[in-house]
Order: C-alpha cells, then structure tokens, then sequence
C-alpha cells in the first residue's frame, strides 16, 4: 500500500484493535495488525496508486458485467480495504491494496471468509520477505485468489500480473518431511504487456482486461 509520508511515532510492539482506533488517523492507517502485533505499511510512489486504481476500475466493471448476467451473485470490489481474519475481533487484520469480496450489509466489516480475490501492487519499497509473508497470511486464511502487479523499474506502467490460486489438495511430499504452511498458492497466470493483448481469467468471475485499460 502507498502511504502518505508521515513520521512514525513510538508505539508499544503489540497492540488491539480499540488502541489502534484512538491513534491519530493519519497514523492508523499506516498500520496493520497480525494477530495483535504491529506491522506498519510500505510507503510506494504515486504510480503505485495509480496502477491500483486502474486494476480496480477494470475488476469493477468485469463484476458489474457478471451481475448483471448473474443477479444471484453479488460482488464488490475494493481497494485498501481492512480484511479481519477469524469470525469475531479485529486486531488481527491486513490491507490489501485491492480485493474482491462477496456484497454485505452497508458498514459491515470484510471478513477473509467474504473474499475471494486480494492483491498488491508491488514497489520499490516492498521487500521479498515482507510480500511472502503477507501472501501466506493471505494463504493460511484461505482466500481463493491472489494478485500481484509488478511495477516497472522506470515507475512507467505495469511490467507483470500474476495471478495465484489457492491449492486446494494435498502435495506428495516425502516421508519425514512436514510443511511449513499448511496452505498455499499456485501460479495460474501471467502476463506482460508483450505477451497478450488482454489479461484474461475466469476466476473469480470472467475477468477480460486489456493492457490499454492499465497504462499510465
């Protein structure tokens, strides 16, 4: 997520959800909460929400498209939105800078079982470590799909999507051997802008996006 630069006070290590809320806004946002313990946010440059913005735009109208062939199925798509992992509480949560989720009452919180597409968009600023590790939250809540977008080195547009998706079955491992996460993704697609006219996918709706729509 691109974040305004803001300093960054002295917080305690661990924190609940009803601490974040009485810190100033500009603060709390830069924040989230893994299972109480405060992960703050990566600051991207100005293209990072420009591609977010264009993505999200194109995810929108593909679920309006669906909806309107499908009225049963109602999905809305997001960005920066808080997605509280477990049934009950929200000091355990991540924001993904774009998600898709299943349509709820008006204020409703985003619960990971309401998702069934999150995504980042990848800066500069972001570090190998810290995208694994937000993708297995992801993964181990059992969100279905997963996005990536990776920036251009220049910041002139998106180099790459990828498109993960959630395994489902069980993997022969050896004997003896355990995993370490217990659920993760799969690659299913990707694309550049050389490689196809069009992102095309048919999960988790079906998804036609041409790269003229993304460019900046």
């Amino acid at each position: 997520m691109a974040m305004p630069s803001v300093d960054r006070p002295d917080l305690p290590e661990s924190m609940t959800w009803e601490e974040l809320e009485s810190l100033p806004e500009e603060i709390a946002s830069q924040i989230e909460l893994w299972e109480g313990r405060v992960v703050w946010l990566r600051r991207g440059p100005g293209e990072h929400q420009t591609a977010m913005r264009r993505l999200t735009n194109e995810l929108e109208r593909c679920a309006r498209q669906r909806g309107a062939v499908d009225p049963h199925r109602c999905w809305r798509v997001n960005l920066e939105t808080n997605v509280f992992f477990g049934h009950t509480g929200k000091s355990d949560f991540v924001t993904p800078d774009f998600l898709v989720h299943r349509c709820l009452e008006p204020g409703a919180d985003v619960r990971a079982d309401d998702c069934v597409l999150v995504g980042e968009v990848l800066s500069p600023s972001n570090t190998p470590s810290g995208i694994e590790a937000k993708k297995a939250r992801y993964a181990g809540a059992g969100i279905p799909s997963y996005w990536e977008v990776e920036l251009r080195r220049d910041l002139t547009g998106i180099a790459a999507l990828r498109v993960y998706i959630l395994e489902t079955g069980h993997a022969e491992i050896p004997p003896g051997v355990r995993p370490l996460r217990n659920a993760n993704y799969l690659l299913a697609g990707e694309w550049t802008p050389d490689s196809a006219a069009a992102i095309s996918f048919p999960y988790p709706f079906s998804l036609e996006i041409p790269w003229s729509a993304l460019a900046f």
